[in-house]
């Protein structure tokens, strides 16, 4: 039974954008549509709508705040003229807050990333696809950054000191605050102004697109589209590439962000090390401003599937703390990130499986035992040297753990046996244990006199058995020989 009219205007809220966008499509087509889909939201309190008749399919956009309507829309007709791939904006009634623009469909980067890869593996089609994205993104920043005005950036002109302070405030009170990782807050906030003043160091006269992570890229006909540039400001480069590479839930693989990075390089022709020398805290910031949305969505509004993104976030600050050094001193900070990696809870959000390695090394104690000091501590030394010593024989001198003969000699020795059988007895429960906590590394260290015989002989053997038995990932290093195999 139909709603009487004083009963529907009751139950339509005042801002129901059906009817306005219905005669905006009509005003601007000369034809009713004859569909109405709501799409499903995004983080924002933009609504989006697919509309269209027999002829055409349109999306309608209703967005609650004008200044980010305008910026939106001002940006595309810039981009539009450039020769980019951004929709095209039909018509647009900015006092009501809404607009029609280009249907690009519905694949999204991230959609044909999840549909093509394989595990953790990403087939070359797919590593195609984000080559083209980044050969975009330098025109992004450089051609089409010259000529915007910047007028019309909202909520800054720039990513400047107040951009990076908001950010790293987000950061502190949705996330820090509200996942319960301890902190002193004055140390942390002189952390802050010196990681502030080290990141407006670099240099920072293009455009800075802001949210260029892979849900905001459209893939048509296999070429890619682009969207909600409506944050983009001037800034540095190297945010945009962040945002892109480590995209938490796209959990692309360290090696391919390298190669990527390298593409990205090559594409903008910027000058390597004055790029890289900023890089990694750019990276820093953007999964701080990420967290920041995900805390403020999940902890606070309460819309938990953003915590799901969570654990590929801690996964990215622990890949950081390893491999990155940051030439700004921010102590209390990095220790925040080491609790966060620290953390069990989480990695616990949603059913994300983050993958284990297992970093398995051989070395000699006369060199000292390998460090950890970029990790989070947890594993193993394990002292070979009361095991029969082959290198004691002129025969192995020269060989390794690697090599048949003294693999062969090992094999006889029951001490070695059963040596490894206790290894493995204690190593599994800790492999158990870390997979079931979503924990993604644990080292593994096997010394001994030379470091060349029995501490590589039983990493090989480690390994093997971590693969075999669990299907980890391992890097194995045997230090004194070199070579380095996964």
């Amino acid at each position: 039974m139909p709603l009487k009219n004083k009963e529907k205007e009751a139950a339509e809220p005042k801002n129901a954008p059906e009817a306005p966008l219905r005669a905006l499509y009509k005003k601007t087509f000369s034809f009713e549509p004859t569909s109405f889909e709501p799409l499903k939201a995004d983080g924002s309190a933009r609504r989006l709508f697919r509309l269209g008749d027999r002829t055409r399919s349109v999306i309608g956009v209703f967005g609650p705040d004008k200044l980010e309507n305008r910026a939106f829309l001002e940006f595309s007709r810039h981009f539009r003229a450039e020769k980019l791939p951004v929709p095209e904006i039909y018509a647009a009634d900015e006092n009501q807050g809404i607009y029609l623009e280009e249907d690009l469909g519905g694949t999204t980067l991230f959609e044909y990333l999840l549909s093509e890869r394989k595990g953790s593996e990403i087939p070359p089609q797919v590593t195609a696809v984000y080559k083209k994205v980044l050969e975009y993104l330098p025109r992004f920043q450089a051609q089409a950054g010259r000529g915007l005005d910047l007028k019309f950036c909202y909520p800054r002109a720039s990513f400047d000191r107040q951009s990076i302070m908001w950010d790293l405030n987000y950061f502190k009170y949705y996330f820090l605050k509200l996942a319960k990782i301890p902190f002193n807050e004055q140390k942390l906030e002189d952390d802050f102004v010196r990681f502030t003043d080290f990141l407006l160091e670099a240099p920072s006269e293009g455009f800075l697109y802001r949210d260029f992570q892979s849900r905001n890229i459209m893939l048509r006909g296999g070429e890619p589209w682009f969207i909600d540039y409506q944050g983009g400001r001037k800034g540095a480069p190297q945010y945009d590439l962040a945002s892109l590479l480590y995209d938490a839930k796209a959990d692309l693989p360290p090696e391919l962000r390298s190669e990527l990075r390298a593409h990205y390089l090559s594409a903008s022709g910027l000058d390597k090390r004055t790029f890289m020398r900023h890089y990694h805290a750019f990276v820093y910031v953007r999964i701080m401003q990420a967290m920041g949305a995900y805390g403020l969505r999940g902890f606070y509004e309460g819309k938990t599937h953003f915590l799901n993104s969570v654990p590929y976030a801690v996964k990215n600050i622990e890949w950081l703390l390893r491999n990155s050094e940051l030439e700004v001193k921010v102590p209390e900070l990095m220790a925040c990130f080491k609790r966060i990696a620290a953390s069990s809870y989480l990695r616990q959000f949603g059913k994300t499986t983050l993958g284990l390695t297992v970093r398995i090394t051989s070395f000699s104690f006369k060199n000292g035992l390998p460090l950890d000091d970029k990790g989070h501590g947890g594993g193993f030394v394990f002292d070979c040297r009361a095991l029969p010593n082959p290198g004691r024989y002129e025969q192995y001198m020269q060989l390794t753990g690697r090599d048949k003969p003294v693999i062969d000699f090992l094999q006889k020795e029951p001490e070695v046996a059963k040596f490894l059988e206790n290894v493995f007895s204690i190593t599994d429960m800790s492999v158990e244990n870390y997979l079931s906590r979503n924990f993604t590394s644990l080292m593994v260290n096997f010394g001994c006199t030379g470091g060349r015989h029995r501490s590589v002989y039983c990493a090989e053997a480690l390994a093997a058995r971590v693969k075999q038995k669990y299907g980890a990932r391992v890097e194995l290093a045997h230090r004194e020989i070199g070579g380095v195999a996964k």
